[in-house]
């Protein structure tokens, strides 16, 4: 068990304040509360700069080792909790914890007014995929990233954690229709990516990915249905040049939103 810091109770799993954060694993406790839970450093780190921190989570162990992060969420007005280290086990998903779990509020999140380049996920259910793409989007300089039909939620904890502290970047719109979402955005050029579309980089070369730009992105296995797609102006596919079956979903999307995003910059 780990001791608390001088002067304070180190807080267990069947503390109140504990037991409440424990509630937001399952996404109906997340809905309710309005909050969700960022694991280890670097997400903490994230979601403390964007001030959506309620309450820290801290082994003594942490408190040792991210000392100026728990300063710095006090700072933001969050409150630090020392805990046990069978609390933070409870509180944590992964197998080796890092000590530091974050109870953060949704951020308020609203499409852009202008954009440029949007990625929308349907039907996407691997929370793995789908944080490494909103990750992907966030490095490519996306303006927002749309979870749209039966995608997993955003605040999903795998997902927080394959974001990389990318869900605290930009604007994420959550639990979205599709179809709704495509139509916001059709004076856009919408793009479907399909391994058996139009050659993205044939495009790239011809100067078709220059104009703003909305990446819809299926699910790795069933791909994007034929009316969903039908909502695009084209389907696109990354070229396999070499001995590999297909591209991982999230790799593929990474090669489409830069590619645009390269486009852009070059034109601009």
């Amino acid at each position: 068990m780990t001791a608390a810091s001088p002067g304070t109770d180190a807080l267990t799993p069947r503390s109140s304040r504990v037991v409440a954060a424990r509630k937001l694993q399952r996404r109906r406790g997340r809905d309710r509360a309005e909050r969700f839970l960022a694991e280890g450093p670097q997400a903490v780190r994230e979601a403390i700069a964007a001030r959506a921190v309620d309450d820290l989570f801290h082994t003594l162990d942490a408190e040792v080792r991210h000392g100026e992060l728990i300063e710095a969420a006090r700072a933001a007005g969050a409150y630090p909790h020392p805990v046990t280290d069978e609390a933070l086990e409870s509180l944590a998903e992964t197998i080796t914890p890092q000590g530091l779990v974050a109870a953060c509020r949704f951020p308020d999140r609203r499409l852009p007014v202008e954009a440029n380049l949007v990625a929308v996920l349907h039907r996407i259910t691997d929370p793995g995929n789908a944080g490494t793409i909103l990750r992907a989007a966030d490095a490519a300089g996306a303006d927002c990233v749309v979870f749209g039909t039966d995608s997993v939620d955003p605040y999903n904890g795998k997902c927080v954690r394959a974001s990389a502290g990318s869900l605290f970047h930009l604007p994420v719109i959550r639990g979205a229709d599709t179809a709704e979402m495509l139509d916001v955005f059709n004076e856009t050029q919408i793009l479907a990516a399909d391994a058996g579309g139009d050659d993205l980089f044939a495009l790239a070369a011809n100067g078709e990915l220059d104009a703003p730009t909305v990446w819809l992105f299926g699910s790795e296995a069933h791909g994007i249905d034929d009316a969903t797609a039908a909502l695009a102006h084209r389907r696109v596919g990354v070229p396999i040049w070499g001995g590999a079956e297909s591209l991982n979903l999230a790799v593929a999307a990474g090669v489409c939103l830069y590619a645009s995003a390269a486009a852009q910059r070059a034109a601009a």
